[in-house]
């Protein structure tokens, strides 16, 4: 039977039906689920969500027999336990994350620049040289979500595939956590990331970065990319199933219009669906010698416009609270009349992130950089539009959020 609760009642043992509020509220994205996870208790504990449904007759009811007093107790104990659990790796800030996330972008695309290269040669490609990449980029996402998936978009455009790879990877590794996969997921999502496009290596490196049309050969020839990718990785060692699958699918699209196998939503994995948004906001926030890249904020609100016959909307959702509605490293216009740069999310508010304001639009100059964070009670500026640098000649935006040159 479904019995509406408030939050603070909720216990491990109970089966959540439904969580009140926005989708932009809901830490999860599946609706319904057992809650059997400390972590979670303390997630859904710290969010805004002041109601949940529960069905007790797939878990645990509110009238278990105990008093109120034991059950407070229990409930107490395991979010302290959760709060233990939660802290084996210790958050780092942004700039401390970006100076060690630019390390790690360029040990990992000197990696895999040498594992694709192999591999249009004709050598095996194989898991155990790509995990320990996957490894070291899961620990900075770990460590701040933000940092090197922010340097990742600002790609040398020479190497556009192999750092594409490294940005989906970490992406991809972001989505899963979002979606609270277990760490052996997480691992295969990075690892099916990075691996994605490695079919590009037989694409010509001419049509790949053609600066006008394609002629219909030769987007044929692109659109070969995901078959060609999943004969190479079939002929590895130890890659698995969901590395193949999302070679060979995240071209395709819910409503059936995407490559190779015009699969329907239903028939494509969730590990696919997760490539297909990965990769698709990545491509389209990157620099390319034919167009310049969108803007994080700008591209989400274009995803989204597109979401409903191209990805699934759960996946989609997940991506944008992994990520933010403005995703660090975004310019944005204040009401106060100020441009500041994202640095950060909060847990308040996908519309409230933490910024660095530091240019007057009312004087066109920069001042003081100050740290503002949207969430915090009391405070009274909120983000009035998104922005494009260009259009304010403001050339160092990465500078200004990470204290980091660019990429290389």
């Amino acid at each position: 039977m479904l019995k509406h609760i408030q939050t603070d009642q909720l216990r491990l043992g109970m089966y959540i039906h439904e969580l009140g509020g926005s989708w932009m509220d809901n830490p999860f994205w599946r609706g319904a689920f057992l809650l059997d996870k400390k972590q979670d208790l303390k997630t859904i504990r710290s969010t805004g969500i002041k109601e949940v449904w529960i069905d007790d007759s797939k878990g645990l009811g509110i009238e278990g027999g105990e008093d109120e007093k034991t059950i407070a107790a229990e409930i107490e104990a395991t979010l302290a336990e959760a709060d233990v659990s939660g802290k084996q790796i210790e958050r780092a800030d942004i700039a401390q994350e970006a100076a060690r996330a630019a390390m790690i972008f360029s040990r990992s695309k000197q990696a895999v620049t040498s594992m694709f290269n192999e591999a249009r040669m004709g050598k095996a490609l194989s898991a155990d040289d790509a995990l320990p990449i996957v490894e070291e980029i899961s620990l900075s996402v770990m460590r701040n979500p933000d940092a090197l998936i922010s340097l990742a978009r600002l790609k040398n455009m020479d190497d556009y595939t192999y750092m594409h790879s490294i940005a989906v990877c970490a992406l991809m590794v972001s989505l899963a956590r979002q979606l609270g996969l277990d760490e052996a997921q997480i691992r295969q999502a990075g690892l099916a990331g990075l691996l994605h496009d490695v079919g590009k290596m037989m694409i010509p490196l001419e049509i790949l970065n053609k600066p006008g049309k394609l002629t219909d050969a030769e987007f044929d020839a692109v659109k070969s990319h995901p078959s060609q990718g999943h004969k190479m990785l079939l002929n590895g060692t130890g890659i698995s199933d969901i590395a193949l699958d999302v070679c060979l699918h995240h071209h395709e699209k819910v409503d059936g219009s995407g490559y190779p196998e015009r699969l329907t939503a239903e028939h494509i994995s969730l590990y696919a669906k997760m490539g297909a948004v990965c990769d698709v906001y990545d491509a389209i926030t990157s620099n390319r010698p034919y167009k310049r890249g969108w803007e994080p904020a700008e591209s989400i609100r274009k995803m989204a416009e597109w979401s409903k016959g191209h990805f699934d909307t759960t996946i989609f959702h997940a991506f944008i609270k992994s990520i933010g509605i403005y995703p660090t490293g975004s310019l944005v216009r204040l009401e106060s009349g100020n441009l500041g740069v994202i640095i950060g999310q909060t847990s308040e508010s996908l519309l409230k992130p933490i910024l660095k304001v530091f240019f007057s639009i009312k004087t066109n100059a920069r001042i003081p950089p100050e740290l503002l964070d949207l969430s915090q009670l009391g405070c009274k500026d909120k983000i009035v539009s998104h922005e494009d640098p260009a259009m304010w000649n403001i050339q160092d935006i990465q500078e200004v959020w990470s204290g980091m040159a660019t990429v290389q």
